[in-house]
């Protein structure tokens, strides 16, 4: 029986290759989704674009580098992971402005982000594809089979390295900056590899020429104007890009791009977003606010709601938050401290709700962006389990980003219809005079309930809750219309086709002033302090939301 020497597993240069094309090439389809999510949200079309572009790119790579393997040697797969590297470097250093560039394309909403990342990630891919049929060429097995199966092995072993590593270990601990640096040094370093031990000169000045871009466009980034303010905290969390921005006397917490949370830096308790004012109506829908003991916050976002609630009414407040730098940041830039009435839970907030066995007089769901949503806290059987940990007479409240009516309202609806399918009876409010897309708050009661607005007018002057609630009163919708839109549920919840019908609409938030007053009738002057977009141009306080432009909105808590 023969006995394989050690050597025989050695691996030799065009596995390396291979292997190193896999990490690469994974680890760049990994990271491109916080690169892309930013400019268009993470939604499963922006996801279908990048997985689409990477396997169309690879495939490309592959057929061009079968019919040209006759050529195939180390010094050419030398200059292609070389090529690679310097692509990633334009990656780095220039996307904000390919990002921009792109979203000015006149694309319906599903399509929009496939240019971007056809225009940042298709080269550099395709060039990657080259790798495997070059290696199979130059492989010292014995067959076309073997041969070709020890390629597609190796490659797909360094994909689940990419990937893993990506996901696991450098997307929490680096910015994407360095991740870019980082696989751009291994490309490089790679290269190298494959020209030993006779290092030609060509190659390894390339190599350095490479290596300084990929320092250079790391460490100076792109020289633009961020017209948000002062970067006072930036993070790439588990699950998104986190910045804390202060613009004057306002601080806000942005994630992916979106603005979340703001806090007057001079009045901390004062209500920057007009919209988190309509927290409290369920306080006038319960039988008694002085019996409300315990209260839940799905989404914390800069905790805005939670410690309004803790600050004005003697209550528990429980906060289900699943991204713990979400709540490390509010603790540390937005003044969120736990105690006794305030608890924090790192969990998802339908897990949470399966697992805990408290009653909640109110739940409070702020956990939607105009752009991403999380799909299984809009379905039916959340609706079904919220109004199971609700006491008898509790109140559930939904923060949904959509048009009150019209085009754009198709989230809007399919939602009500959801959750007026698992309560008793079903409320909602606009926050804006405007019909654009906005902050709409629905508000649903266990009990079956007939509230009309003068019962809340009432309840409103003689419950003592800390702020005045009449123009959020008078602010009530019609139940609308639900024919043509389906409940959510399991088996069936298209959000993003629902949500599709909202591009080309201005995303409109209305602010409070510096003192809590009835809001002026809504104004279109440029200029205004009444609405701001999330993300706004330079020179205005509001845009329009055209295809691509960006994560328009967001769930401010």
């Amino acid at each position: 029986m023969s006995v394989r020497q050690p050597s025989a597993y050695r691996p030799t240069k065009p596995d390396i290759a291979v292997f190193v094309s896999g990490v690469t090439s994974m680890g760049l389809e990994i990271l491109a989704g916080r690169i892309i999510a930013p400019q268009f949200g993470s939604s499963i079309y922006t996801w279908g674009s990048i997985i689409t572009v990477f396997l169309t790119a690879l495939s490309l790579g592959y057929w061009q580098g079968g019919k040209r393997a006759g050529e195939a040697s180390n010094r050419r797969m030398c200059w292609l992971m070389l090529g690679t590297a310097g692509y990633v470097a334009i990656v780095v250093y220039g996307s904000d402005q390919l990002l921009l560039s792109a979203s000015a394309l006149p694309l319906p909403a599903r399509y929009a982000s496939l240019p971007a990342v056809l225009i940042l990630f298709g080269p550099p891919t395709y060039l990657l594809g080259f790798i495997s049929p070059y290696a199979a060429e130059l492989s010292a097995k014995e067959g076309t089979g073997e041969a070709s199966g020890h390629v597609y092995a190796l490659g797909t072993i360094g994909s689940i390295v990419g990937a893993g590593a990506t996901t696991y270990f450098l997307i929490p601990a680096l910015g994407i900056d360095a991740i870019g640096l980082l696989f751009g040094f291994v490309l490089v370093g790679t290269a190298l590899a494959l020209t030993l031990p006779a290092l030609a000169p060509t190659p390894a000045a390339a190599s350095v020429a490479i290596a300084l871009l990929l320092v250079v466009a790391a460490g100076i980034g792109p020289v633009a104007f961020d017209h948000r303010g002062d970067v006072v905290y930036q993070t790439q969390t588990a699950y998104q890009e986190l910045e804390v921005i202060d613009n004057g006397d306002e601080r806000t917490l942005y994630l992916d791009g979106a603005r979340h949370s703001a806090m007057d830096l001079g009045d901390p308790d004062r209500h920057v977003f007009e919209y988190t004012r309509y927290f409290h109506i369920p306080m006038l829908m319960v039988d008694d606010p002085d019996e409300v003991e315990n209260v839940l916050f799905i989404g914390g976002g800069g905790y805005t709601g939670p410690k309004d609630y803790e600050r004005t009414y003697d209550v528990d407040v429980d906060v289900a938050e699943l991204d713990p730098e979400v709540s490390q940041a509010a603790k540390d830039y937005f003044r969120l401290e736990e105690s006794e009435n305030m608890t924090v839970h790192t969990k998802d907030g339908r897990q949470f709700l399966r697992e805990t066995d408290k009653n909640y007089d109110v739940i409070v769901l702020d956990a939607y962006q105009k752009d991403q949503v999380p799909v299984h806290l809009t379905q039916l059987g959340f609706m079904e389990l919220a109004a199971d940990r609700l006491t008898d007479d509790g109140v559930f409240l939904a923060n949904i980003i959509s048009a009150p009516s019209g085009a754009g309202s198709d989230f809007y609806r399919a939602q009500y219809k959801t959750i007026d399918e698992a309560f008793a009876s079903t409320y909602s409010y606009r926050t804006s005079d405007w019909g654009s897309v906005q902050n709409i708050e629905v508000v649903a009661t266990k009990a079956d309930t007939d509230f009309t607005e003068a019962d809340l007018a009432e309840r409103n002057e003689r419950r003592d809750l800390g702020l005045d609630l009449r123009t959020e009163i008078d602010a009530s919708l019609d139940p609308p219309e639900t024919d043509d839109v389906p409940v959510l549920t399991e088996d069936h919840a298209p959000v993003e086709n629902l949500q599709a019908s909202t591009v080309g609409q201005e995303y409109v938030i209305e602010r409070t002033g510096e003192e809590e007053t009835k809001p002026e009738p809504a104004s279109i002057a440029v200029g205004s302090e009444r609405y701001d977009r999330a993300r706004p141009a330079p020179t205005l306080d509001f845009e329009s939301s055209v295809p691509g432009s960006g994560p328009l909105g967001s769930a401010p808590a």
